[in-house]
Protein backbone atom coordinates (compact mmCIF):
# COMPACT_ATOMS: atom_id res chain seq x y z
CA UNK A 1 0.00 0.00 0.00
CA UNK A 2 1.70 3.02 -1.24
CA UNK A 3 0.42 6.70 -0.33
CA UNK A 4 0.00 9.34 -3.27
CA UNK A 5 -2.11 12.04 -2.17
CA UNK A 6 -4.80 13.02 0.41
CA UNK A 7 -8.25 14.98 0.58
CA UNK A 8 -6.92 17.25 3.28
CA UNK A 9 -6.66 21.00 1.89
CA UNK A 10 -4.74 23.42 3.97
CA UNK A 11 -5.67 27.03 5.24
CA UNK A 12 -2.38 28.41 3.84
CA UNK A 13 0.76 27.31 1.74
CA UNK A 14 3.11 24.64 3.74
CA UNK A 15 6.52 26.35 3.38
CA UNK A 16 8.54 24.64 6.07
CA UNK A 17 7.46 21.69 4.49
CA UNK A 18 8.19 22.82 1.33
CA UNK A 19 11.67 24.31 3.10
CA UNK A 20 12.55 20.38 4.40
CA UNK A 21 11.83 18.96 0.92
CA UNK A 22 14.33 20.89 -0.77
CA UNK A 23 17.16 20.64 2.35
CA UNK A 24 17.03 16.94 1.71
CA UNK A 25 17.67 17.64 -1.94
CA UNK A 26 20.18 19.78 -1.38
CA UNK A 27 21.79 17.40 0.67
CA UNK A 28 21.20 14.48 -1.19
CA UNK A 29 23.12 16.10 -3.92
CA UNK A 30 25.84 17.39 -2.14
CA UNK A 31 26.48 13.45 -0.94
CA UNK A 32 26.10 12.33 -4.93
CA UNK A 33 28.91 15.40 -5.21
CA UNK A 34 30.99 13.46 -2.73
CA UNK A 35 29.93 9.83 -4.00
CA UNK A 36 31.30 10.98 -7.79
CA UNK A 37 34.74 12.10 -6.07
CA UNK A 38 35.34 8.92 -4.12
CA UNK A 39 33.03 6.23 -1.51
CA UNK A 40 35.83 7.36 1.24
CA UNK A 41 34.79 10.96 0.90
CA UNK A 42 30.94 10.11 1.65
CA UNK A 43 31.61 7.47 4.16
CA UNK A 44 33.64 10.17 6.27
CA UNK A 45 30.57 12.49 5.87
CA UNK A 46 28.53 9.63 7.11
CA UNK A 47 30.45 8.80 9.90
CA UNK A 48 30.66 12.84 10.94
CA UNK A 49 27.02 13.55 10.23
CA UNK A 50 25.00 10.88 11.09
CA UNK A 51 24.37 9.41 14.38
CA UNK A 52 27.10 6.74 15.29
CA UNK A 53 25.16 5.03 18.90
CA UNK A 54 28.35 4.05 20.10
CA UNK A 55 30.06 7.10 19.62
CA UNK A 56 27.04 9.75 20.70
CA UNK A 57 26.73 7.68 23.63
CA UNK A 58 30.43 7.63 24.73
CA UNK A 59 30.60 11.02 24.09
CA UNK A 60 27.55 11.46 27.15
CA UNK A 61 29.38 8.80 29.46
CA UNK A 62 32.20 11.81 29.25
CA UNK A 63 29.79 14.28 29.96
CA UNK A 64 29.66 16.45 26.57
CA UNK A 65 26.14 16.79 26.31
CA UNK A 66 26.24 19.41 24.32
CA UNK A 67 28.92 18.22 22.18
CA UNK A 68 29.12 17.91 17.85
CA UNK A 69 27.80 13.97 18.82
CA UNK A 70 24.83 15.60 20.46
CA UNK A 71 24.47 17.88 16.73
CA UNK A 72 24.09 14.60 14.28
CA UNK A 73 20.76 14.16 15.86
CA UNK A 74 20.20 16.73 14.11
CA UNK A 75 21.93 16.74 11.08
CA UNK A 76 21.46 13.22 10.47
CA UNK A 77 18.08 14.04 9.46
CA UNK A 78 18.65 15.83 6.24
CA UNK A 79 21.12 13.06 4.89
CA UNK A 80 19.77 9.90 2.70
CA UNK A 81 21.65 6.37 1.88
CA UNK A 82 20.20 6.50 -1.77
CA UNK A 83 17.51 7.73 -4.46
CA UNK A 84 14.96 5.38 -2.91
CA UNK A 85 15.68 6.17 0.63
CA UNK A 86 14.95 9.60 0.00
CA UNK A 87 11.76 9.63 -2.89
CA UNK A 88 10.20 7.55 -0.05
CA UNK A 89 10.72 9.62 2.61
CA UNK A 90 9.67 12.54 0.79
CA UNK A 91 6.41 11.49 -0.51
CA UNK A 92 5.31 10.92 3.07
CA UNK A 93 6.68 14.14 3.90
CA UNK A 94 4.56 16.00 1.03
CA UNK A 95 1.47 14.57 1.38
CA UNK A 96 0.93 14.71 5.56
CA UNK A 97 3.12 17.28 6.10
CA UNK A 98 1.73 20.02 4.98
CA UNK A 99 -1.71 19.68 7.04
CA UNK A 100 0.13 18.39 10.35
CA UNK A 101 2.26 22.55 9.39
CA UNK A 102 -1.55 23.65 9.01
CA UNK A 103 -2.38 22.74 12.49
CA UNK A 104 0.35 23.65 14.20
CA UNK A 105 1.85 27.04 12.74
CA UNK A 106 4.80 27.14 10.79
CA UNK A 107 7.20 27.63 13.61
CA UNK A 108 5.28 25.26 15.66
CA UNK A 109 5.63 22.32 13.22
CA UNK A 110 9.66 23.00 12.30
CA UNK A 111 10.07 22.67 16.29
CA UNK A 112 8.24 19.55 16.24
CA UNK A 113 9.31 18.30 13.25
CA UNK A 114 12.86 18.68 13.86
CA UNK A 115 11.97 17.14 18.07
CA UNK A 116 10.38 14.45 16.61
CA UNK A 117 13.60 13.12 14.39
CA UNK A 118 15.62 13.37 17.72
CA UNK A 119 13.14 11.93 19.81
CA UNK A 120 13.33 9.22 17.06
CA UNK A 121 17.16 8.67 17.23
CA UNK A 122 17.40 8.28 20.92
CA UNK A 123 14.76 5.34 20.58
CA UNK A 124 16.87 4.25 18.30
CA UNK A 125 20.10 4.47 20.20
CA UNK A 126 17.94 2.87 23.07
CA UNK A 127 17.68 -0.59 21.34
CA UNK A 128 21.24 -0.71 20.38
CA UNK A 129 23.74 2.09 21.99
CA UNK A 130 26.75 0.05 21.30
CA UNK A 131 26.33 0.28 17.73
CA UNK A 132 29.24 1.58 15.56
CA UNK A 133 26.64 1.82 12.31
CA UNK A 134 25.71 5.66 11.24
CA UNK A 135 22.62 6.10 11.03
CA UNK A 136 20.98 8.56 8.54
CA UNK A 137 17.09 9.67 7.38
CA UNK A 138 14.69 11.90 8.14
CA UNK A 139 12.49 8.44 8.56
CA UNK A 140 12.15 9.47 12.59
CA UNK A 141 10.88 13.45 11.91
CA UNK A 142 8.42 12.06 9.46
CA UNK A 143 7.57 9.27 11.73
CA UNK A 144 6.47 12.01 14.05
CA UNK A 145 4.55 13.88 11.54
CA UNK A 146 2.52 10.31 10.42
CA UNK A 147 1.32 10.05 13.91
CA UNK A 148 0.25 13.31 14.63
CA UNK A 149 -1.50 13.53 11.25
CA UNK A 150 -3.34 10.13 12.00
CA UNK A 151 -4.75 11.74 15.53
CA UNK A 152 -5.91 15.49 14.08
CA UNK A 153 -6.66 13.68 10.77
CA UNK A 154 -7.59 10.07 11.58
CA UNK A 155 -10.91 10.39 8.66
CA UNK A 156 -9.44 12.30 5.82
CA UNK A 157 -9.09 9.96 2.60
CA UNK A 158 -6.05 8.94 1.68
CA UNK A 159 -5.80 7.65 -2.81
CA UNK A 160 -3.56 4.52 -1.85
CA UNK A 161 -1.67 2.48 -4.18
CA UNK A 162 -3.10 -0.92 -3.71
CA UNK A 163 -1.27 -4.05 -4.64
CA UNK A 164 -2.91 -7.06 -5.34
CA UNK A 165 -0.28 -10.00 -6.75
CA UNK A 166 0.38 -8.55 -10.14
CA UNK A 167 -2.39 -6.24 -10.41
CA UNK A 168 -3.06 -2.90 -8.43
CA UNK A 169 -5.41 -0.33 -8.06
CA UNK A 170 -5.95 2.88 -6.43
CA UNK A 171 -8.15 3.13 -3.67
CA UNK A 172 -9.52 6.02 -1.00
CA UNK A 173 -8.26 5.15 2.52
CA UNK A 174 -9.25 6.92 5.74
CA UNK A 175 -6.10 7.76 6.85
CA UNK A 176 -6.16 5.67 10.33
CA UNK A 177 -5.91 2.50 8.24
CA UNK A 178 -3.38 3.88 5.67
CA UNK A 179 -0.99 4.81 8.60
CA UNK A 180 -2.34 2.49 11.41
CA UNK A 181 -1.13 -0.35 8.86
CA UNK A 182 2.39 1.32 7.77
CA UNK A 183 2.95 1.72 12.63
CA UNK A 184 1.86 -2.40 12.75
CA UNK A 185 4.56 -3.11 9.85
CA UNK A 186 6.89 -0.99 11.49
CA UNK A 187 6.23 -2.97 15.66
CA UNK A 188 6.37 -6.02 13.12
CA UNK A 189 9.51 -5.47 11.85
CA UNK A 190 11.10 -3.91 14.46
CA UNK A 191 10.18 -6.77 16.74
CA UNK A 192 11.40 -9.37 14.26
CA UNK A 193 15.36 -7.52 13.82
CA UNK A 194 15.77 -7.55 17.97
CA UNK A 195 18.73 -9.58 18.62
CA UNK A 196 19.75 -9.67 14.60
CA UNK A 197 23.12 -10.16 14.18
CA UNK A 198 23.71 -8.00 10.33
CA UNK A 199 24.91 -4.79 10.49
CA UNK A 200 23.31 -1.93 8.90
CA UNK A 201 19.33 -2.02 8.37
CA UNK A 202 16.32 0.40 8.40
CA UNK A 203 16.33 1.69 12.04
CA UNK A 204 12.68 0.51 12.84
CA UNK A 205 12.48 1.97 16.02
CA UNK A 206 13.34 5.25 14.59
CA UNK A 207 10.03 5.16 13.36
CA UNK A 208 7.92 3.73 16.14
CA UNK A 209 9.33 6.06 18.88
CA UNK A 210 9.16 8.62 16.33
CA UNK A 211 5.31 7.71 15.29
CA UNK A 212 4.39 7.13 19.28
CA UNK A 213 6.02 10.66 20.18
CA UNK A 214 3.69 12.78 17.48
CA UNK A 215 0.69 10.79 18.22
CA UNK A 216 1.29 11.64 22.22
CA UNK A 217 2.25 15.33 21.08
CA UNK A 218 -1.03 15.59 18.83
CA UNK A 219 -3.50 14.03 21.33
CA UNK A 220 -1.75 16.42 24.07
CA UNK A 221 -2.60 19.57 21.95
CA UNK A 222 -6.11 17.94 20.92
CA UNK A 223 -7.09 17.79 24.05
CA UNK A 224 -6.09 21.25 25.39
CA UNK A 225 -7.77 22.69 22.58
CA UNK A 226 -4.57 24.17 21.31
CA UNK A 227 -2.77 24.36 17.54
CA UNK A 228 -4.54 25.92 14.58
CA UNK A 229 -8.06 25.18 13.28
CA UNK A 230 -8.12 21.62 11.80
CA UNK A 231 -8.36 21.19 7.77
CA UNK A 232 -11.70 20.37 5.63
CA UNK A 233 -11.08 17.02 5.64
CA UNK A 234 -12.40 14.98 2.38
CA UNK A 235 -14.27 11.79 3.47
CA UNK A 236 -15.96 10.94 0.36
Amino acid sequence: MIPLRDANPTHRPALVTLAIVVACGVAFGWELGLQASGGVAFETAVTDWGVVPAQLTAAWGRGELLSGESVTLLTSQFLHAGWLHLLGNLLYLWIFGNNVEDRLGRVGFLLFYLTGGVVAGLAQIAIDPGSPIPTIGASGAIAATLGAYIVFYPGARVTSLVFLGFFYQLVRIPAAIVLGFWFVLQLLDGIGSLGATQGGGVAFFAHIGGFAFGAVIAWLITLTGRGGPASRVGVG
